[in-house]
């Protein structure tokens, strides 16, 4: 069995006689200030940093903000502990305990990104042991062999050698990019919805195209550390886009029609629309669909493309407010003036009905058993529905017109029953006799046009 000196040998170390235990316990002394630094910034710092967070960028608690305390206590030991490694040349054994605090803090911070950017404890481990493993090796001396046994694992293809540490390159640059276009989105996020420069519309267009560009400057990033050379899958790649380019033409036409709606604001989020069958307000405005929300409470997902090439009826495009009509009828012996009066007092009765323009009512026609009136009133709010204050103001006309006993007619018919003439309730008189010459020219029977008897 190898004996600790020698496995420090071989390990590139000194004799553990030889080590300085002064220097050994001072090591380990500020490996423990280091993890307490870390421990009282997390109490302190990390906690009002995690509070200001949920208020300022998200309004609610998220995975990323809830790990802000943690990361922020870890990141200040692994700073604590990286400035103490670079001020001194320390023992070889005392810096080996350093590493091992260093290691221990970079794992654990990685581990409390990877949640909170939403990758799963399985991948947060997975990712936290890699990076503890890594910085071990590094600590020991022998980074260089594990990557070189890593690499004997694998196989070639042409000039391209594919093996175990290309794999979790890979991983790793995959992992890295991911988690940098997370948390740069999230910061973007903040930005913007922070600034008073744009409305709502804005901001959105502002966040899609700015998503767009953080995810292909990542692309290019990872293939650029990755070492790909893209100009070998030249042809390869042009026969992909010919064919992604007649297999998603409705996607990437649904994407640019969301980009124009985004820009000319024509529908922005908030707005009451009508889409064919399709009535209620826009909740988001997504890259493939638009999200409207139905009374109903049903959300009809509607392709971009459509909203450019149908008509829609915006209620809310240049202004949120909208005119909404009730037609009622009166009996013609009523005080029209009184009932007008009463019907626009039902109307200003109601809270989402507008004092300015005033409710006005006027009269419409006569019809064939009322005097026919057309009460009209704005609202603001449509999305709070059309159905529900018609019904609202109806019933309040109602009750006012039953306390003044204004008659709401019906169509009526009256039926008038008539007496039989004198004439119409005598005897038939008897016919006249037939001359003598008629039944000689029914014998006969009718003449043929045109020509003689047949007989």
């Amino acid at each position: 069995m190898m004996s600790i000196d020698e496995l420090a040998a071989r390990m590139g170390f000194p004799s553990l006689a030889d080590a300085r235990l002064a220097e050994l316990a001072i090591a380990a002394a500020l490996g423990a200030l280091a993890l307490g630094i870390g421990w009282l910034v997390k109490r302190r710092l990390g906690t009002r940093l995690a509070d200001w967070l949920h208020g300022q960028e998200f309004g609610a608690p998220g995975p990323l903000t809830a790990r802000a305390a943690a990361m922020v206590g870890w990141l200040a030991a692994l700073l604590f502990v990286g400035i103490v490694i670079a001020a001194w040349p320390w023992d070889p054994f005392a810096l080996l305990l350093l590493d091992i605090v260093l290691a221990i803090s970079i794992a654990v911070l990685i581990r409390n990104i990877l949640v909170g950017v939403g990758l799963g404890d399985g991948i947060a481990l997975a990712g936290a042991f890699v990076a503890l493993v890594v910085m071990l090796s590094r600590a020991v001396g022998g980074l260089e062999m594990l990557q070189a046994r890593l690499d004997s694992v694998g196989f070639s293809v042409g000039a391209r050698h594919f093996s175990l540490l290309s794999a979790i390159n890979i991983l790793l640059t995959v992992v890295i990019l991911f988690t940098i276009v997370r948390v740069a989105n999230r910061v973007l996020r903040r930005m913007i919805k922070g600034s008073d420069k744009f409305d709502p519309t804005q901001r959105l267009l502002i966040e899609k195209i700015s998503g767009v560009v953080i995810i292909v400057a990542a692309f290019f990033v990872g293939i650029d550390m990755l070492g790909i050379d893209l100009t070998a899958f030249a042809v390869f790649s042009g026969a992909l886009g010919l064919a992604i380019g007649f297999g998603l033409q409705k996607t990437v036409g649904n994407l640019i029609a969301g980009i124009i709606l985004l820009m000319d604001r024509s529908i922005k989020p908030g707005d009451v629309i009508v889409v064919g069958d399709s009535f209620g307000w826009v909740n988001k405005i997504g890259v493939r669909a638009v999200s409207v929300i139905t009374r109903e409470g049903k959300e009809h997902l509607i392709p971009n493309e459509n909203l450019m090439t149908q008509e829609v009826e915006n209620w809310s495009y240049s202004s949120r407010a909208v005119r909404v009509k009730i037609e009622v009828g009166v009996a013609y012996d009523t005080d029209l003036r009184l009932a007008q009066r009463l019907m626009i007092e039902a109307a200003k009765e109601s809270k989402r009905v507008l004092e300015e323009p005033a409710p006005v009512c006027w009269i419409t026609g006569f019809g064939d058993s009322s005097v026919d009136h057309q009460l009209r009133f704005w609202i603001t709010d449509p999305e709070g529905g059309v159905g529900n204050i018609k019904g609202g103001v109806f019933l309040s006309i109602w009750d006012k017109f039953q306390e003044a006993g204004i008659e709401i007619p019906f169509p009526q018919r009256d039926l008038h029953v008539r007496d039989r003439p004198e004439a119409a309730t005598k005897p038939v008189a008897a016919s006249k006799p037939k001359s003598a010459t008629e039944p000689q020219k029914a014998a006969r029977g009718p003449r043929r046009r045109g020509g003689d008897d047949p007989q």
